[in-house]
């Protein structure tokens, strides 16, 4: 197996990297694209397998939950180990995960199953962003990521409506199960694709995984981000606001404990010095602003159903402008990019604070027929931005960090999106609650969109003063 480094990339780009780049883009499709597929499915699987309320909404927050939580350790897997290696073994986990959950006899194997999913998707997915950093050279870089970003907008599209014909048409009588199974035949093509066409790199041979260091962000990610998702549910039971205040002494013991390891020249799962870089710093809390746009799609659906009336089909074509837009902007970053080098991202963003104050302005006067421009703009500004930002995070390292880096922007994006759905939901539900008026629903949705442009706001500065 070769290792490479860094000088060797440069001096040699791999010549079969475009190839390559289609087989990486499909670990950066699978995980949101069974994120938002089974989102459509989940009422089809509670009645399906006669779950309870709580049972069906673990089948959404425990993937959730487990690809936020794995998302670092499963980057520094792949540096230690080997990206191609690791990429390759999280898909075949992934592949045997969808089958286990298409085949789940009851609703607890269901959950099983997709706590294995979420795992197996932090592992695969770093390594697409990873394996991009260290096998395109720096111009064409901006063309890779753009790509990257239009398969996000893909997932969040294709997901939608693609759950919706699979459980409206059951294909072979098979109905929800098919929202999982459909993963199978894209891995079976993907996987031999990947050991034929991915080169193996991968940081020194000689580090070790820190797997105390594992442990410990691991129990203080979970108990931050299991109250963000499970607390709106239920009310914010006590036990939420106590695994809250826990997650603080256990980020705490994790960081001095990566400090120590670092002093002691070991190499611990997260650099310390990495983060002491102010540019990496700043990149990252935009990127962890920036993506308070995923409360957006919570807030929507709910103004479309409670605010205007719509029927889930027609709240599904309604968001059709902003993945659209989503898709179409990665495409135009290239161009974008050579005008407005490292501010690129700040631009996208700037177009998003737009599109949300004219939905905001559009909703509080009652006009929706309006609505598609805007969501198209806000989805092209999000199609522009992500991939710049991922570029001003990944770097900001070496290549021989990229996992890890890729891991840290993963993270950020999904403890944003944990964030963001708590606080942005309850700012929703404290002036829509549950039974309220459609001119409440309208009002609600219209202050959650102005928030989320504040949010993009303050990331878009950051973006942009991180020149």
């Amino acid at each position: 197996m070769t290792t490479l480094t860094p000088t060797a990339e440069a001096a040699a780009p791999d010549s079969r990297r475009w190839l390559a780049l289609t087989v990486l883009l499909t670990g950066t499709l699978l995980p949101p694209l069974d994120f938002f597929i089974v989102n459509v499915a989940l009422p089809a699987i509670r009645a399906g397998m006669q779950a309870s309320s709580d049972v069906s909404q673990l089948v959404i927050s425990v993937y959730a939950t487990a690809y936020a939580v794995t998302l670092i350790l499963g980057g520094r897997l792949g540096d230690l180990y080997g990206r191609k290696r690791v990429f390759v073994g999280g898909m075949l986990g992934f592949g045997v995960a969808s089958a286990l959950c298409g085949l789940a006899p009851s609703p607890g194997m269901l959950v099983v199953g997709r706590l294995l999913q979420g795992i197996c998707a932090a592992i695969m997915a770093p390594q697409s962003l990873a394996s991009i950093h260290a096998i395109f050279p720096a111009s064409e870089k901006n063309g890779a990521l753009s790509l990257y970003g239009a398969t996000f907008g893909l997932a969040s599209v294709g997901g939608q409506l693609l759950g919706g014909v699979l459980v409206s048409t059951s294909p072979w009588g098979l109905g929800w199960r098919t929202v999982f199974l459909i993963n199978l035949p894209i891995i079976v093509f993907a996987v031999p694709a990947a050991l034929v066409l991915l080169r193996e790199s991968r940081a020194e041979r000689s580090a070790r995984l820190d797997v105390p260091g594992a442990l410990l962000l691991a129990a203080g990610l979970l108990a931050f981000v299991v109250p963000l998702i499970e607390g709106r549910e239920h009310n914010w039971p006590w036990w939420c606001m106590a695994l809250l205040i826990l997650s603080v002494p256990l980020l705490r013991s994790f960081w001095r404990y990566e400090k120590e390891q670092e002093l002691a020249g070991r190499t611990p799962l997260l650099l310390p010095s990495l983060l002491a870089v102010r540019g990496l710093r700043r990149s990252l809390a935009s990127t962890f602003f920036f993506y308070w746009l995923a409360a957006f799609f919570l807030v929507f659906a709910v103004y479309e159903q409670v605010g205007l009336g719509h029927d889930a089909m027609a709240t599904g074509l309604a968001v059709l402008p902003l993945g659209v837009g989503f898709f179409l902007g990665p495409l135009c970053g290239p161009r974008i990019a050579r005008k407005m080098g490292s501010r690129t991202a700040a631009f996208g963003m700037i177009l998003e604070v737009l599109g949300l104050v004219m939905v905001a302005v559009l909703a509080f006067a009652d006009v929706p027929s309006w609505l598609a421009f805007p969501l198209f703009l806000i989805g092209v500004g999000q199609g522009v931005a992500l991939p710049a930002l991922v570029r001003l995070n990944v770097d900001q390292v070496g290549t021989r960090w990229a996992g890890l880096a890729s891991g840290l922007v993963n993270a950020t994006l999904q403890i944003s999106a944990a964030v963001s759905v708590a606080m942005i939901g309850g700012l929703f539900i404290v002036i829509a609650p549950d039974g309220a008026s459609a001119q409440a629903a309208r009002l609600g949705f219209s202050a959650a969109s102005l928030a989320i442009a504040a949010a993009l706001a303050l990331a878009a500065g950051l973006s942009w003063s991180g020149d």
